[in-house]
Protein backbone atom coordinates (compact mmCIF):
# COMPACT_ATOMS: atom_id res chain seq x y z
CA UNK A 1 0.00 0.00 0.00
CA UNK A 2 1.38 3.50 -0.81
CA UNK A 3 2.16 6.47 1.82
CA UNK A 4 -1.07 8.39 0.54
CA UNK A 5 -3.19 5.21 0.70
CA UNK A 6 -2.10 4.37 3.98
CA UNK A 7 -2.73 8.02 5.42
CA UNK A 8 -5.89 7.90 3.61
CA UNK A 9 -7.37 5.69 6.28
CA UNK A 10 -7.52 8.60 8.81
CA UNK A 11 -11.14 8.61 9.68
CA UNK A 12 -13.02 11.09 7.44
CA UNK A 13 -14.81 13.52 8.35
CA UNK A 14 -18.39 15.50 7.15
CA UNK A 15 -20.08 17.98 5.59
CA UNK A 16 -18.70 20.89 3.54
CA UNK A 17 -15.25 20.27 4.81
CA UNK A 18 -15.25 16.32 2.99
CA UNK A 19 -16.82 17.55 -0.02
CA UNK A 20 -13.69 20.48 0.06
CA UNK A 21 -11.70 17.80 0.82
CA UNK A 22 -12.59 15.62 -2.11
CA UNK A 23 -12.34 18.09 -4.64
CA UNK A 24 -8.58 18.96 -3.10
CA UNK A 25 -7.57 15.29 -3.86
CA UNK A 26 -8.96 15.24 -7.33
CA UNK A 27 -7.46 18.18 -8.52
CA UNK A 28 -4.08 17.24 -6.67
CA UNK A 29 -4.04 14.25 -8.42
CA UNK A 30 -5.57 15.19 -11.87
CA UNK A 31 -2.25 18.27 -11.77
CA UNK A 32 0.28 15.56 -10.48
CA UNK A 33 1.01 17.03 -7.20
CA UNK A 34 1.86 15.13 -4.65
CA UNK A 35 1.15 15.90 -0.61
CA UNK A 36 4.20 16.11 0.21
CA UNK A 37 4.57 19.30 -2.91
CA UNK A 38 1.46 20.85 -2.56
CA UNK A 39 2.51 21.32 1.33
CA UNK A 40 5.93 23.02 -0.19
CA UNK A 41 4.38 25.27 -2.11
CA UNK A 42 1.31 26.68 0.16
CA UNK A 43 3.64 26.74 3.38
CA UNK A 44 2.09 23.36 5.50
CA UNK A 45 2.98 20.26 5.93
CA UNK A 46 2.01 16.67 4.43
CA UNK A 47 0.36 15.65 7.02
CA UNK A 48 -1.92 18.20 6.98
CA UNK A 49 -2.94 18.09 3.48
CA UNK A 50 -3.82 14.93 4.30
CA UNK A 51 -6.30 16.03 7.14
CA UNK A 52 -7.84 18.64 4.92
CA UNK A 53 -8.70 16.09 2.01
CA UNK A 54 -10.26 13.75 4.55
CA UNK A 55 -12.13 16.58 5.80
CA UNK A 56 -10.76 16.46 9.33
CA UNK A 57 -9.42 19.59 9.03
CA UNK A 58 -10.87 22.80 7.79
CA UNK A 59 -8.02 25.04 5.75
CA UNK A 60 -8.10 28.90 6.10
CA UNK A 61 -8.89 31.26 3.26
CA UNK A 62 -4.85 31.50 2.63
CA UNK A 63 -4.56 28.38 2.05
CA UNK A 64 -7.28 27.90 -0.21
CA UNK A 65 -6.62 30.73 -2.27
CA UNK A 66 -2.68 29.58 -2.39
CA UNK A 67 -4.46 25.87 -3.33
CA UNK A 68 -6.12 27.18 -5.92
CA UNK A 69 -3.62 28.73 -7.67
CA UNK A 70 -1.33 26.17 -7.42
CA UNK A 71 -3.64 23.45 -8.90
CA UNK A 72 -4.94 25.81 -11.11
CA UNK A 73 -8.29 25.15 -10.04
CA UNK A 74 -9.89 28.49 -12.17
CA UNK A 75 -11.60 29.45 -8.90
CA UNK A 76 -13.12 25.82 -7.90
CA UNK A 77 -11.57 25.88 -4.58
CA UNK A 78 -11.55 29.54 -3.97
CA UNK A 79 -15.71 29.35 -4.00
CA UNK A 80 -15.70 27.52 -1.01
CA UNK A 81 -13.38 30.08 1.25
CA UNK A 82 -16.91 31.38 2.62
CA UNK A 83 -18.67 28.33 3.43
CA UNK A 84 -15.22 26.94 4.90
CA UNK A 85 -14.72 30.05 7.20
CA UNK A 86 -19.11 29.35 8.32
CA UNK A 87 -17.77 25.51 9.14
CA UNK A 88 -14.86 26.24 11.36
CA UNK A 89 -17.05 27.79 14.19
CA UNK A 90 -19.60 25.90 16.13
CA UNK A 91 -23.68 26.38 15.04
CA UNK A 92 -24.69 29.22 17.47
CA UNK A 93 -21.14 31.51 16.71
CA UNK A 94 -21.46 31.56 12.82
CA UNK A 95 -23.77 34.79 12.29
CA UNK A 96 -21.57 36.49 15.33
CA UNK A 97 -18.55 35.05 13.72
CA UNK A 98 -19.53 37.29 10.03
CA UNK A 99 -20.49 40.18 11.81
CA UNK A 100 -17.33 40.50 13.88
CA UNK A 101 -15.02 40.22 10.59
CA UNK A 102 -16.88 43.51 9.44
CA UNK A 103 -17.75 45.32 12.44
CA UNK A 104 -16.64 48.74 13.46
CA UNK A 105 -17.11 48.13 17.42
CA UNK A 106 -16.86 45.34 19.64
CA UNK A 107 -17.93 45.60 23.20
CA UNK A 108 -17.62 42.52 25.39
CA UNK A 109 -18.40 41.39 28.79
CA UNK A 110 -17.35 37.94 30.07
CA UNK A 111 -17.50 36.54 33.34
CA UNK A 112 -16.36 32.37 32.71
CA UNK A 113 -13.72 33.22 30.39
CA UNK A 114 -10.86 35.39 29.25
CA UNK A 115 -12.76 36.21 25.69
CA UNK A 116 -12.00 34.47 22.61
CA UNK A 117 -10.40 37.53 21.02
CA UNK A 118 -7.64 37.43 23.68
CA UNK A 119 -7.05 33.93 24.35
CA UNK A 120 -3.38 32.49 23.95
CA UNK A 121 -2.88 29.12 21.60
CA UNK A 122 -1.80 27.42 25.12
CA UNK A 123 -5.34 28.94 26.89
CA UNK A 124 -7.80 28.34 24.35
CA UNK A 125 -6.40 24.92 23.82
CA UNK A 126 -6.88 24.05 27.54
CA UNK A 127 -10.59 25.36 26.94
CA UNK A 128 -11.44 23.19 24.86
CA UNK A 129 -9.86 20.00 26.24
CA UNK A 130 -11.84 20.65 29.51
CA UNK A 131 -15.28 21.08 27.10
CA UNK A 132 -17.47 18.39 27.73
CA UNK A 133 -18.77 16.18 26.39
CA UNK A 134 -15.30 15.66 25.48
CA UNK A 135 -14.48 16.85 21.75
CA UNK A 136 -12.07 14.62 19.96
CA UNK A 137 -8.63 15.91 18.91
CA UNK A 138 -9.60 17.26 15.45
CA UNK A 139 -12.10 19.34 16.30
CA UNK A 140 -10.06 20.74 19.78
CA UNK A 141 -7.26 21.81 17.33
CA UNK A 142 -10.28 23.15 14.43
CA UNK A 143 -12.05 25.24 17.28
CA UNK A 144 -8.30 26.46 18.53
CA UNK A 145 -7.24 27.15 14.54
CA UNK A 146 -10.41 29.25 14.11
CA UNK A 147 -10.03 30.84 17.68
CA UNK A 148 -6.67 32.30 16.67
CA UNK A 149 -7.77 33.08 13.46
CA UNK A 150 -10.09 35.40 14.71
CA UNK A 151 -7.40 37.50 16.34
CA UNK A 152 -6.60 39.13 12.93
CA UNK A 153 -9.93 41.85 14.12
CA UNK A 154 -6.69 43.61 15.27
CA UNK A 155 -4.39 43.79 12.31
CA UNK A 156 -7.11 45.06 10.55
CA UNK A 157 -6.37 48.77 8.63
CA UNK A 158 -8.97 49.85 9.74
CA UNK A 159 -9.19 49.07 13.48
CA UNK A 160 -12.47 48.52 15.25
CA UNK A 161 -12.75 50.18 18.37
CA UNK A 162 -12.83 47.50 21.15
CA UNK A 163 -13.70 47.20 24.96
CA UNK A 164 -13.76 44.34 27.07
CA UNK A 165 -14.55 43.99 30.78
CA UNK A 166 -13.70 41.29 32.49
CA UNK A 167 -14.05 39.71 35.88
CA UNK A 168 -10.95 39.61 38.43
CA UNK A 169 -11.82 36.09 38.99
CA UNK A 170 -10.87 34.85 35.80
CA UNK A 171 -7.63 36.33 35.88
CA UNK A 172 -6.96 34.03 39.63
CA UNK A 173 -8.04 30.95 37.53
CA UNK A 174 -5.09 28.30 37.56
CA UNK A 175 -6.49 26.73 34.02
CA UNK A 176 -3.68 24.79 32.53
CA UNK A 177 -1.19 25.47 35.22
CA UNK A 178 1.40 28.60 36.19
CA UNK A 179 2.95 28.82 32.58
CA UNK A 180 -0.69 29.05 30.40
CA UNK A 181 -1.69 31.53 33.01
CA UNK A 182 1.14 33.80 32.84
CA UNK A 183 1.11 34.05 28.90
CA UNK A 184 -2.31 34.44 29.28
CA UNK A 185 -1.58 37.24 31.70
CA UNK A 186 1.20 38.72 28.77
CA UNK A 187 -1.24 38.84 26.06
CA UNK A 188 -4.02 40.84 28.06
CA UNK A 189 -0.86 42.98 28.82
CA UNK A 190 0.00 42.98 25.07
CA UNK A 191 -3.50 43.25 24.00
CA UNK A 192 -4.66 45.52 25.74
CA UNK A 193 -1.72 48.57 25.27
CA UNK A 194 -3.09 48.98 21.54
CA UNK A 195 -4.63 52.32 20.92
CA UNK A 196 -8.26 51.05 19.67
CA UNK A 197 -8.84 48.52 23.23
CA UNK A 198 -9.79 49.25 26.05
CA UNK A 199 -9.44 46.13 28.80
CA UNK A 200 -11.21 46.71 32.16
CA UNK A 201 -11.25 44.66 35.17
CA UNK A 202 -14.43 44.40 37.62
CA UNK A 203 -13.00 43.22 40.88
CA UNK A 204 -14.24 40.88 43.24
CA UNK A 205 -14.25 43.55 46.25
CA UNK A 206 -16.91 45.35 43.96
CA UNK A 207 -20.34 46.06 46.02
CA UNK A 208 -22.82 46.38 43.16
CA UNK A 209 -22.60 44.75 39.42
CA UNK A 210 -24.44 45.62 36.51
CA UNK A 211 -24.46 42.11 34.69
CA UNK A 212 -25.49 39.36 36.88
CA UNK A 213 -27.70 37.56 34.45
CA UNK A 214 -24.33 36.77 31.96
CA UNK A 215 -22.03 37.67 29.24
CA UNK A 216 -22.72 39.37 26.59
CA UNK A 217 -21.56 41.66 23.48
CA UNK A 218 -22.70 44.69 21.59
CA UNK A 219 -21.49 44.46 17.98
CA UNK A 220 -21.15 47.96 15.95
CA UNK A 221 -21.64 47.61 12.24
CA UNK A 222 -20.49 49.55 9.20
CA UNK A 223 -24.10 50.89 8.48
CA UNK A 224 -24.29 52.05 12.16
CA UNK A 225 -26.80 49.54 13.32
CA UNK A 226 -25.77 48.09 16.63
CA UNK A 227 -26.52 44.49 17.65
CA UNK A 228 -26.38 42.82 20.52
CA UNK A 229 -24.82 38.87 21.10
CA UNK A 230 -26.37 36.88 23.97
CA UNK A 231 -24.04 33.58 25.30
CA UNK A 232 -25.84 30.61 26.65
CA UNK A 233 -25.68 27.30 26.40
CA UNK A 234 -27.01 25.81 23.34
CA UNK A 235 -28.81 28.99 22.75
CA UNK A 236 -26.97 31.34 21.98
CA UNK A 237 -28.38 34.58 19.46
CA UNK A 238 -28.60 37.63 18.25
CA UNK A 239 -30.74 41.15 19.10
CA UNK A 240 -31.26 43.51 16.37
CA UNK A 241 -34.52 44.93 18.15
CA UNK A 242 -34.34 48.18 19.99
CA UNK A 243 -35.67 47.80 23.59
CA UNK A 244 -32.88 44.34 24.49
CA UNK A 245 -30.18 46.52 22.74
CA UNK A 246 -30.61 49.63 24.46
CA UNK A 247 -30.90 47.38 27.90
CA UNK A 248 -27.74 45.89 26.75
CA UNK A 249 -26.20 49.63 26.20
CA UNK A 250 -27.27 50.45 29.72
CA UNK A 251 -25.97 47.08 31.46
CA UNK A 252 -22.65 48.13 29.83
CA UNK A 253 -22.15 51.91 30.48
CA UNK A 254 -22.73 50.77 34.09
CA UNK A 255 -20.52 47.97 34.16
CA UNK A 256 -17.83 50.20 32.76
CA UNK A 257 -18.80 52.72 35.23
CA UNK A 258 -18.20 49.99 38.51
CA UNK A 259 -15.20 48.42 36.53
CA UNK A 260 -12.08 50.09 37.22
CA UNK A 261 -10.51 52.10 34.85
CA UNK A 262 -8.37 51.01 31.97
CA UNK A 263 -5.25 52.08 33.39
CA UNK A 264 -5.71 50.91 36.38
CA UNK A 265 -7.08 47.14 35.29
CA UNK A 266 -3.76 46.50 33.20
CA UNK A 267 -1.58 47.38 36.48
CA UNK A 268 -3.85 44.61 38.24
CA UNK A 269 -2.60 42.51 35.62
CA UNK A 270 0.96 42.92 35.49
CA UNK A 271 0.86 42.55 39.43
CA UNK A 272 -1.06 39.48 38.72
CA UNK A 273 2.14 38.90 36.37
CA UNK A 274 4.39 39.63 38.73
CA UNK A 275 3.30 37.11 41.20
CA UNK A 276 3.08 34.15 39.10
Amino acid sequence: MSEESQEDQEAPGSGIPLVFGRLLKRLRVQAGVDRAELGRRTGYSAATITSYEVGRRIPNAKFIGRADEVLDAGGMLADFIEDMEKAQYPAFFRDAARLEKEAVGWHVYDALLINGLLQTEDYARTVFTMRRPLLDEATIEQRVAARLARQEIFQRKSAPTMSFVMEEALLHKGWGGPAVMRGQLEQILLIGQRRNVEIQVMPNECEEHAALFGTFTLIDTAKGRRIGYADAHKGSRLYSDTQTVREMEERYSLLRAQALRPRKSLALVEKLLGET
